[in-house]
């Protein structure tokens, strides 16, 4: 596999497509990080890291809205590619649907939203858009 990020992304957009509540990845630190963002800002209801002494995996609860049955997350891009990686500064960190979405970054500090970046005054590379 050349991009386990887009694999881990294109996972949950499938799910989110087909209604499941439940979606097991194949797990990483990277992935890890990115579910524990998705998690704080409220994108998925619950995860659950499992150790099965090999590479792992990590169980991803999806949540809806009560209503009207729609996915909390609507849509989630990768940005940067292992061809084409998108690189940018403090000035320059993006930012999704004027500040309701949330750009996730990997930095010298770990991976971060666009927001923790600015007010830490650091760039780095965009992994992905969620919104």
């Amino acid at each position: 596999m050349t991009d386990p990020i887009a694999d881990y992304l294109t996972r949950l957009r499938n799910a989110i497509g087909a209604h499941h509540k439940v979606v097991e990845i194949p797990s990483s630190n990277l992935k890890k990080n990115i579910t524990k963002i998705l998690f704080d800002k409220g994108y998925i209801l619950n995860y659950k890291f499992v150790d099965d002494k090999l590479q792992g995996s990590i169980k991803i609860a999806l949540k809806y809205h009560a209503e009207t049955k729609q996915p909390a997350i609507r849509s989630i891009k990768r940005v940067s590619s292992p061809g084409l990686r998108k690189y940018v500064g403090s000035e320059e960190l993006p930012r999704v649907l004027n500040g309701l979405g949330i750009a996730i970054l990997s930095t010298s500090r770990g991976v971060m939203t666009d927001k923790e970046a600015r007010n830490l005054n650091i760039g780095g590379e965009v992994l992905c858009y969620v919104y």
